[in-house]
């Protein structure tokens, strides 16, 4: 389960991007393998490792860390009896030159007084080691002064080359004519020269070579031939000479194996903890406090692999009696986000990594499950719901009170009344283990459920119904829509259409705090009433009431608005829908009944006779009334149409 997680959470990528800050080929290999702790003193070590390496990286800058790639393979070699070339020992030599930098490195870092920094004091001092390499090595080949034997024979050796170049060199300029060029060439390890074919029993000595075109030879005179045969002796004594150099290096480099591995191990551990606090520079991050309290909070949590100038920081809680969030809103509102961030972060934080956030306090959890993505399966012949389901079984059976789960789209892919139970029986059987749990779902019953449920709470994501853009902001205590509506509204659904759509669709859910506010939907269709709809509050009166409840509320009546407990004004009893007209901070909305509560009547608001017009009607209206009043006014029009126009639509 586990590997699934990783994958769907991209932890993996959170790994790839570990290695790539690591300098050595076992470190790379480690930190692939890198793994959520399941102890709090554990998770909190390595955190604190991370943190201390973060401050020398800060302050001293990047450590001179080797690759040491392939000293392992030279230090197999010296052991079994292998002479190491000059190439390796040069290998060899700038290991043991970085293991001398690295430990400096650390020096300088003491007075920061992290415990890391004193983990140069287990680096074993090799000096002499690299002394004798560097003494003898230089430019991966034996160097002249590696012994005085060596720098005698090569003296002699270029003495002799100089003789064997001076003497052909007169023979070319006496004899021009026998020559096809004037300059000395070399075959097979002799200095030769190139003979005319016609002239080559002219000059006496050995062939070496013949040209293509058979019009040349390459004779080497028997002038030089004694200095060549000396010359090869010199070659063969200087060869002799090297390789005694050669075996000293590899036996002393055999001498100090085990001291050379234990630095390995040591400087492979610095990779792998230097890897992390580079990662930590690189994502901006900072330590997580670890609990084992059944507690996660993050403030500004940013997901590591978006942007930071396109992340939009996560604030989220969890614990402290609260065992399962269910978020809601609309598509492409960052759901999905949520889940990957506080996922992910809980992951890198129980595995010693710094998280880009202001602050977290995360749980320790002993597994981190999720369903997420439709995981749809052509070869396993599985849809999206048969997916979901065989992954949430999985999920089931491998949780207990101490897991972490992360559900999306709660219920989806199936008929939307069956994978609303569906949704809830899963919430109960999750609630019923204890773990803590995080589910996204588009179901109103769902969100009903959190919550009239212990332990649960609705989240949803903030929405621009303008602009019809997510703003990507979680916001828990309050359960979101889909905005489907809205969205269909600003891309041109009727009228008609919408409130078709808007009763079908809510018309079964008894709780209205879980229906979108149908105002904002309609607010195109509601214009301020005037006073041609005041003149018709008593027929209001008179008309039958849909209900005793929703016939209590008179005009005038102080009531507040549900789910938003807002205060508003009644300017107009209810029709035969139950819809009653509350007039909210100078908006006037048709709510239903359902939403409202009296707060006070207005027999004790208002005198008998009040004129409500006054708070109803705008001031331009009630100047242009009281002029007509006074007598006929030819430029003056109050359009009363309009408005009875919309009275009578909306009931």
């Amino acid at each position: 389960m586990i590997h699934k997680t990783i994958y769907a959470l991209e932890f993996n990528l959170i790994l790839d991007m570990l290695c790539n800050n690591a300098v050595s080929d076992n470190a790379k290999e480690k930190l692939k393998e890198l793994r959520p702790y399941l102890s709090l003193r554990e998770a909190g070590a390595k955190i604190q490792e991370t943190t201390d390496a973060r401050k020398i990286l800060d302050s001293v800058g990047t450590p001179p860390l080797p690759s040491m790639k392939d000293i392992q393979k030279l230090l197999d070699l010296a052991q079994k009896g292998s002479m190491l070339t000059a190439g390796q020992l040069t290998l060899m030599g700038q290991f043991l030159a970085s293991c001398r930098r690295m430990k400096n490195y650390l020096k300088k870092s003491e007075f920061l007084d992290v415990d890391i920094a004193f983990y140069g004091k287990s680096l074993l001092d090799l000096s002499p080691l690299l002394d004798e390499i560097n003494q003898a090595i230089r430019n991966e080949r034996v160097d002249d002064s590696a012994t005085r034997e060596l720098k005698d024979i090569r003296r002699k050796m270029e003495l002799t080359k100089s003789e064997i170049r001076t003497k052909l060199e007169n023979l070319l300029r006496s004899k021009k004519e026998w020559f096809t060029e004037g300059f000395i060439s070399s075959r097979n390890g002799h200095y030769v020269l190139p003979v005319k074919k016609e002239y080559k029993h002219q000059v006496s000595g050995s062939t070496m070579d013949i040209s293509s075109t058979g019009a040349t030879c390459f004779i080497v005179p028997n002038t030089v031939l004694k200095l060549e045969e000396e010359l090869s002796l010199l070659i063969i004594r200087e060869e002799n000479e090297e390789r005694k150099i050669l075996y000293t290096l590899t036996s002393l480099v055999y001498e100090e194996a085990v001291s050379i591995r234990l630095n390995m191990e040591a400087l492979e551990t610095l990779d792998i903890i230097f890897a992390k606090a580079k990662l930590s520079l690189d994502l901006k991050a900072v330590p997580a406090k670890m609990n084992e309290d059944g507690r996660i909070t993050i403030v500004n949590g940013r997901h590591p692999l978006l942007k930071v100038k396109e992340c939009v920081p996560l604030n989220f809680s969890i614990g402290d009696g609260i065992k399962g969030v269910i978020i809601t809103g609309p598509n492409t509102g960052g759901k999905t986000v949520v889940l990957k961030t506080v996922g992910l972060l809980q992951l890198m934080a129980q595995s010693g990594l710094h998280i880009p956030c202001e602050s977290a306090d995360l749980c320790m959890t002993n597994t981190v499950l999720c369903d997420i993505g439709d995981g749809q399966s052509i070869s396993e012949n599985l849809s999206t719901f048969s997916s979901h389901i065989t992954n949430i079984i999985e999920i089931l059976g491998h949780s207990d009170k101490e897991s972490l789960i992360l559900l999306d789209e709660l219920g989806s892919g199936t008929d939307p009344a069956e994978g609303m139970g569906i949704a809830i029986a899963i919430l109960e059987e999750l609630k019923a283990k204890g773990c803590l749990f995080i589910a996204t779902t588009h179901y109103p019953e769902v969100k009903e459920y959190a919550a009239k449920t212990d332990g649960l709470v609705n989240a949803r994501m903030a929405f621009d119904k303008e602009s019809l853009k997510p703003l990507y902001l979680l916001e828990i205590g309050e359960a979101g829509e889909s905005c489907a509506l809205y969205i269909a509204k600003r891309l041109g659904f009727s009228k008609y259409m919408l409130r078709r759509a808007y009763e079908e669709a809510y018309r079964k859910i008894d709780k209205p705090a879980f229906r979108p506010v149908d105002s904002s939907i309609f607010e195109d269709a509601q214009e301020t009433v005037g006073t041609a709809v005041l003149t018709r509050i008593k027929e209001e009166k008179d008309k039958k009431p849909v209900g005793t409840r929703s016939g209590r509320f008179q005009v005038g009546d102080s009531v507040v608005v549900y789910p938003q407990k807002k205060i508003g004004i009644v300017f107009q009893a209810a029709n035969e829908k139950g819809e009653v007209g509350v007039q909210i901070q100078k908006k006037k909305e048709l709510i239903n009944h359902k939403r409202l509560q009296l707060k006070a009547s207005a027999g004790k608001l208002y005198p008998p006779d009040y004129d409500f017009s006054i708070i109803f009607d705008s001031v331009e209206t009630r100047k242009a009334r009281h002029k007509m009043e006074k007598g006929h006014q030819p430029d003056i029009h109050i359009n009363y149409e309009e408005k009875l126009q919309w009275k009578k639509k909306n009931g």
